[in-house]
């Protein structure tokens, strides 16, 4: 019985016992898991015969192939970068691999076949397999990768040391940490643009930058940083800082580097971060600057703040903003990608009564909670290929920048993030018009300034058809333009590399589709069409600042600040 073909005839008239066992698996998953309680989910699992007897087939099928390939000695190849290396061209290791690979895959397609109408549901039970898959892979154990067996023999056992110190290491500081801790120095190799803190409170600091130009624009750039994460993924490295890009451009910066929070501050609310945050950082530039009408910039949840400050002041009558730019930000959560598995009413309360002092204790949200949380979200990429590398091989990681910065996590207040989550992941009305905020109503239909907004095309926290919906919400007149790469790599790609590319289409169209379909692909960085954007709105040019700060405000420090340190 050596052909495949006659191998998978003889078994389609058995039961279907790989099927069903497979079948029966996802229910018990399902049954005892929380998350779908409250759901009928009997009826998901009720597939005709006919349907486990085509994925049984079809599986066997490949099995026999796989088979006669073991026996016959033929060598393994894969383009899963997982069991990439020569190593696992090996009959033993490669059957490891493919049959891992065939069943893998069968699993997928017999989730597939579930009829789970539920979105939720569905998204919940896909993350729960594609979680076991990633976990069950024979690269992730020390006895079935021969990388990691090879590393260990030429070592002399001395990787298998290594690993596990950085195994302490990282259970010490509560998280897998992408890139070693002493890879960079903050104020020494990151966040280096010559600049001076020129306010803070117990919220943030306001950096003010030094120019790097002979003249400069009129009208200044306040950015809004995200304040899940210090603001210096904005000014890394001289080559690929944001921040020193646009003063080489001739715009005064002014930047918020978010505090990072602690008992101390843990009672904030989303109210205390735009108006004592962004609202006053707002009326600090303009009375440094003495120009009233500011362009603005908010790079993901710091867009969304950034926005709400607007909406109030806006209310209040107080609508002279030169432009707003919203780099990877949410203001419609309409689609809210793969972290939507987690956000549910139980969650949301159960934050509130923990953390948020609704009839409980007040606290922080812990910054490595969510950075633990996004690498799940990626785990091959993100959580156990570094497993794998640090831990099995002894091997320290590629010093990035990037990854330095994604370890690098604030806490936020419980009080706050309990607002946010409830008002945007799980009811989505921020956008309503009716909540109230810093003592209005908080509408962000009332900014009426020009737009530039950026989304990233494969996006896994950001949607980039959910910042497409921004256009509909804003009032002003509109540009979108959708970047290549992801949330962080896409928008910090400087110029200079020639990296990547973005799309353009200067027709914002109601639905995100037709947008793209009749868009322009330039190569490069997205960068040089928002500083031509941003040009046309930042007034005429003049001989640059010499001195930082004014009587007022006086210089407190020079940047990077206390904050970003904490």
């Amino acid at each position: 019985m050596d052909n495949p073909h006659t191998f998978s005839t003889y078994w389609s008239g058995q039961v279907p016992f790989i099927a069903s066992c497979a079948l029966q698996q996802l229910r018990l998953w399902v049954s005892n898991n929380p998350w779908f309680a409250g759901h009928e989910h009997s009826a998901w699992f009720n597939l005709p015969a006919s349907t486990l007897d085509r994925l049984q087939f079809e599986y066997q099928i490949q099995w026999a192939q796989l088979g006669q390939k073991l026996l016959t000695g033929q060598p393994f190849s894969f383009d899963d970068r997982r069991f990439s290396s020569a190593n696992w061209n090996n009959p033993v290791y490669g059957s490891m691999a493919a049959f891992y690979l065939l069943n893998a895959g069968f699993l997928l397609k017999l989730l597939n076949e579930l009829a789970v109408e539920e979105e939720k549901p569905r998204q919940r039970l896909l993350y729960l397999v594609e979680q076991a898959i990633a976990a069950a892979a024979p690269s992730n154990f020390l006895a079935s990768n021969p990388d990691a067996l090879q590393r260990a023999a030429e070592t002399r056992g001395a990787s298998l040391v290594t690993g596990l110190q950085h195994l302490a290491s990282d259970l010490q500081e509560g998280k897998m940490r992408q890139c070693d801790s002493a890879a960079f120095k903050v104020g020494v190799d990151l966040a280096t643009t010559p600049g001076e803190v020129v306010f803070e409170n117990d919220l943030f600091q306001l950096i003010q930058y030094y120019p790097q130009s002979e003249t400069q624009y009129r009208r200044p750039l306040l950015i809004v940083p995200p304040s899940i994460n210090k603001y210096y993924i904005l000014d890394l490295r001289p080559e690929n800082s944001m921040v020193r890009h646009l003063l080489e451009q001739g715009h005064p910066v002014f930047l918020m580097s978010w505090r990072n929070f602690d008992q101390t501050t843990a009672d904030k609310t989303w109210d205390d971060l735009v108006q004592h945050g962004v609202i006053t950082a707002l009326q600090t530039t303009r009375a440094i600057s003495g120009e009233q009408q500011l362009n603005c910039m908010g790079f993901c949840i710091g867009g969304t703040l950034l926005s709400s400050a607007l909406a109030v002041l806006a209310a209040r009558g107080d609508k002279e903003i030169s432009s707003v730019s919203l780099l990877t930000t949410f203001l419609d959560y309409l689609d809210t990608g793969p972290i939507s598995v987690f956000v549910d009413e139980k969650l949301v309360a159960y934050r509130e009564r923990t953390i948020g002092g609704l009839d409980g204790p007040i606290g922080v949200f812990r910054g490595e909670d969510m950075g633990n949380t996004f690498s799940m979200l990626r785990p091959n990429e993100l959580w156990w290929n570094y497993n794998v590398d640090k831990y099995l091989k002894g091997q320290k990681p590629i010093p990035l920048d990037l990854l330095f910065w994604n370890n690098d996590s604030t806490n936020l207040p419980g009080p706050m993030y309990c607002w946010y989550l409830r008002h945007t992941y799980l009811q989505n009305d921020l956008k309503s018009g009716e909540l109230d905020c810093c003592g209005v109503k908080l509408d962000l239909r009332a900014i009426d300034a020009p737009a530039y907004i950026l989304a990233t095309h494969d996006d896994h926290i950001v949607p980039w058809r959910s910042a497409y919906a921004n256009t509909a919400i804003l009032s002003g007149t509109k540009r979108f333009v959708l970047g290549a790469s992801g949330h962080i790599a896409g928008v910090i790609n400087p110029p200079a590399k020639q990296k990547r590319h973005y799309w353009t289409n200067d027709e914002v169209s109601e639905n995100p589709d037709t947008w793209f379909s009749n868009t322009q692909q330039h190569p490069g960085s997205w960068w040089d069409d928002w500083f031509s954007w941003l040009a046309e709105r930042a007034g005429e040019r003049s001989p640059a600042v010499a001195d930082l700060g004014n009587a007022q405000y006086p210089v407190v420090e020079p940047a990077p600040g206390r904050y970003v340190m904490q």
